[in-house]
C-alpha cells in the first residue's frame, strides 16, 4: 500500500544532491535517515551528536538502527554543555544546542557538499522550539515539514517501511527535563538519566523525571492512565529516584504530557536569542 506522505518525502529528499541528517534515533530522525537513504544511498550521511544531554539508551538505539538499516553513521560530540549560555538554562536553550550541533555539521556538510536536515515535522511547529531560529539561520532544511508530514503521519510511514521505531514513544533530550531558570549540568542531567532507566525498569515504559528545584526535587510524569499504578507503587518509585540522587519524589497528577515545562516560560526575564 502507497503512503502518499512518504511519496512526497521522497521526491522532497530527492531534490538535494546530498544530505548530512541529524540522527538521534527517534522517530522522525529516524523516518528522515532511512529514507534519505532509499533515496541518496551514499550520498547520505546520519550523525548523531553525543553529549550529556543524550541518554546512553537512546545513543546505542541510533547505533543499533543505523547498522540495521544499512546506512553510513558517525557519532561527534558537541559542546552546548560547555557553553554558558546553554547552562544557565533560559527560554533559548534550545537554540544554543542545534547552534552548538549545526557548528559541528557544517564541515561535513561542506566536505561532502550537501545540506543539513532535520527531523522536524508539522506538529512541532506550534510548541517552543528556538532551535528552529537557529536551523533557519544556517539555511538547514526539514524536510517532513516541507512533505506535510504530521507527527502521526511520521508514524504511518514508518510502519509502511517497517522501522523499528514507528511506536517508540517520544524522547526529548535529557535537558528539556531541566526546569528553566535552574542550570543545566552534566551532574543533573545524568541524574535525570538514571531515574528514568530505574522508572523503566519498573515497567513504565512512559516516563518523565522533571528536575525542580536546583536537581533536588523529581517530579514524576506518566501517562494518566498509569498514575493510579505509579501511586499503587510510590515506595519503588520513590526509592528509585532517591538513589538516583534526587532528595524529593513528587507523582505529577496531571500525567504525561510533552513540554510541560513551557509553562514556566512566562516567568522567566525576557531573553533574546542571538
Amino acid at each position: 500500500m502507497s503512503v502518499p506522505e512518504l511519496d512526497r518525502l521522497r521526491q522532497r529528499i530527492g531534490a538535494e544532491e546530498a544530505l548530512v541528517v541529524a540522527f538521534s534515533g527517534g522517530v522522525d530522525s529516524a523516518l528522515l535517515a532511512a529514507v534519505a537513504h532509499e533515496v541518496l544511498g551514499s550520498r547520505m550521511l546520519a550523525v548523531t551528536a553525543v553529549s550529556p544531554s543524550l541518554a546512553a539508551a537512546e545513543r546505542r538505539q541510533a547505533k543499533e538502527f543505523a547498522r540495521d538499516r544499512g546506512f553510513a553513521h558517525v557519532e561527534v560530540c558537541t559542546d552546548e554543555a560547555d557553553r554558558p549560555e546553554y547552562a544557565v538554562n533560559d527560554g533559548n536553550r534550545c537554540y544554543h544546542c542545534k547552534s552548538a550541533l549545526f557548528d559541528v555539521l557544517e564541515p561535513l556538510a561542506v566536505a561532502m557538499g550537501a545540506g543539513i536536515a532535520l527531523g522536524t515535522n508539522l506538529d512541532d511547529l506550534g510548541d517552543h522550539r528556538p532551535g528552529q531560529q537557529a536551523a533557519a539561520q544556517r539555511g538547514v532544511i526539514a524536510p517532513m515539514v516541507d512533505a506535510g508530514l504530521s507527527k502521526e503521519e511520521v508514524r504511518r510511514a514508518s510502519r509502511e517501511l517497517g522501522l523499528s521505531t514507528a511506536d517508540k514513544p517520544a524522547a526529548a533530550c535529557l535537558a528539556s527535563r531541566v526546569a528553566y531558570g535552574d542550570p543545566v549540568t552534566p551532574e543533573v542531567l545524568g541524574r535525570i538519566e538514571e531515574a528514568e532507566a530505574a522508572i523503566h525498569r519498573l515497567g513504565f515504559e512512559v516516563c518523565r523525571v522533571r528536575a525542580h528545584g536546583q536537581g533536588t526535587v523529581a517530579r514524576l510524569e506518566v501517562p494518566a492512565a498509569d498514575i493510579d499504578r505509579a501511586a499503587a507503587r510510590r515506595e519503588e518509585l520513590d526509592r528509585a529516584v532517591r538513589e538516583a540522587g534526587f532528595q524529593f519524589c513528587a507523582l505529577d497528577l496531571a500525567g504525561f504530557r510533552s513540554g510541560r515545562m513551557n509553562v514556566l516560560l512566562p516567568l522567566l526575564p525576557a531573553r533574546t536569542a542571538s
